[in-house]
């Protein structure tokens, strides 16, 4: 059977504390992040058999997603979408996620009422994945043969980062 067009599953507002930012304060007190996410897959074959295991779980994704936010810190909800996108694309099932992550208190010193970052990742594109600190220490610095980028790195760390 044809993969149905624009079949979707969406997950929003899933609330959970975590212990990502640049700023010390934002790891060590923690804060809430709300995750929506929408998968694209075909819904068919769950429709016809009426079986829970032809489709995507939902209560069990949620799970999953609630652990990666609960779970290891990150410095950029950026970084934080690209892990959860790989965990919605983990089911072959999944042709495409499209995750939101919002920061509701991220520490901006003017009024707001939102802040998040939305990324799409298709099955087919390789999800790039953080490299571990070992792998970092291989890599050269981000401003390594850029001129001026080595001293804008330095005052990026000085402030505790861009962001």
């Amino acid at each position: 059977m044809d993969q149905g067009v624009g079949d979707q599953i969406t997950l929003t507002g899933l609330r959970v504390r975590g212990r990502h930012g640049v700023y010390p304060a934002e790891r060590e007190q923690g804060q809430e992040f709300v995750v929506d996410v929408a998968l694209e897959l075909d819904l068919a074959p769950a429709a016809e058999s009426d079986d829970v295991a032809d489709t995507v779980h939902y209560g069990e994704l949620a799970g999953r997603l609630a652990a990666i936010v609960a779970g290891e810190p990150v410095r950029l909800i950026e970084t934080l979408a690209e892990r959860l996108a790989a965990a919605c694309l983990a089911d072959p099932r999944v042709a495409a996620a499209t995750v939101t992550v919002h920061k509701p208190q991220a520490p901006i010193p003017h009024q707001f009422a939102d802040v998040a970052v939305q990324l799409t990742r298709r099955a087919a594109q390789p999800v790039q994945r953080a490299a571990q600190p070992a792998q970092r220490a291989a890599q050269p610095a981000r401003g390594a043969g850029r001129p001026g980028g080595e001293e804008r790195d330095n005052a990026d760390a000085r402030r505790g980062g861009a962001r």
